[in-house]
């Protein structure tokens, strides 16, 4: 029986990257039926809004999607599309793995290391207030009354918010995770020295729930420090537990140990759905050109597979993958070679 799967093509590069994973899933002989979805900027002026109900609603009724890069604008412009995504579904855990492929550059080998980052809160939850608002000015005048905070009329506010129930839910997804994967163990990222009331909950519940699971180290590191050791010393890291914004930030920083962003797959989870996509954006700067690197959106499929019992078929795949990253043969020009986005993948297909 076919899986029904939602394929969201997005836009920029997204287009030539998901087709070469449906090519190369296909390949592989696991039978999907593609539940072909658009969205994106250029779906806004036929559906009014760049992530329409209906590619929700698809999502919803097959639990599996994957997803290609859609353009968020900076500063201005409709909501990312992805944080509507994650909102809308409850996609509270966001899964990065970070491992180095023998044949592509690196200056840290051996990196495998794993972000597990909350994804449904913080700064990114998008409560804010806009300067000179009328609401930005009885927020204002509410922190002067009541906590002596002195706000200019001109300061823009967001608002981070973390509760106790997600911050449970996404410490024990970790753990939970560790465990099922043989992984030793958890970091979890911070500046409870600073965010005593947002930051020190996350910190202290992760300390209680690591107390379940005694089979995994657990630490704790603020942030800074944390980045100053993934820099220098990736190796001791295994799997890093972060709220959303640093989860942003460091699994960006983990993609390139091990490459860049263009060989780094990704997952959003929720407890009814899962959301596979690449890390990278949508490049536009060279969309159309044949130019985009497949990989990270390959290995998300190969994430999928696993996900949906197809392991057998997610092992050939990742093996031809990596097989070529190391011939050095067929690598993309952010890798440092000169084939196209079809060439990878024939590549890639070749060895499946």
């Amino acid at each position: 029986m076919a899986h029904q799967i939602t394929l969201i093509p997005g836009d920029g590069i997204g287009p030539e990257v998901t087709d070469a994973a449906v090519e190369v899933i296909n390949a592989s002989g696991v039978d999907v039926d593609w539940d072909v979805q658009h969205a994106g900027k250029a779906v806004i002026d036929t559906d009014g809004s760049p992530m329409p109900g209906r590619v929700i609603e698809s999502i919803r009724r097959n639990k599996v999607a994957l997803k290609g890069p859609v353009t968020t604008p900076v500063g201005y412009g409709f909501r990312s599309v992805n944080v509507t995504l994650r909102t809308e579904l409850d996609l509270y855990a966001l899964l990065r793995p970070c491992r180095h492929y023998p044949g592509v550059r690196t200056r840290h080998p051996g990196t495998d290391l794993v972000v597990v980052r909350e994804n449904t809160e913080d700064l990114y939850a998008g409560v804010e207030f806009e300067a000179f608002s009328v609401e930005n000015q009885k927020l204002r005048d509410y922190l002067r009354f009541f906590r002596g905070y002195h706000l200019t009329p001109d300061t823009g506010i967001t608002v981070k918010p973390i509760s106790l129930s997600a911050t449970r839910r996404i410490v024990r997804f970790a753990f939970e995770y560790s465990k099922r994967e043989g992984r030793k163990k958890v970091t979890v990222g911070h500046k409870a020295n600073i965010m005593k009331f947002s930051d020190g909950p996350f910190v202290q519940i992760a300390r209680e729930i690591a107390q379940e699971f005694p089979e995994i180290d657990f630490d704790e590191m603020q942030l800074d420090e944390l980045a100053f050791w993934l820099v220098s010393d990736p190796q001791e890291m295994d799997v890093l537990l972060l709220p959303n914004l640093y989860g942003d930030i460091i699994s960006d920083l983990c993609a390139g140990l091990i490459g860049g962003l263009g060989v780094a797959p990704g997952v959003n989870l929720g407890d009814t759905a899962a959301v596979f996509e690449p890390t990278h954006g949508s490049a536009p700067d060279i969309a159309g050109k044949g130019l985009a690197n497949p990989a990270g959106i390959l290995l998300s499929g190969v994430m999928m597979l696993r996900h949906i019992g197809e392991h057998e078929a997610a092992n050939r795949i990742e093996s031809s993958i990596a097989a070529v990253f190391f011939s050095g043969e067929h690598l993309t020009g952010d890798l440092g070679g000169s084939a196209g986005t079809a060439d990878f993948t024939r590549a890639v297909i070749a060895r499946i």
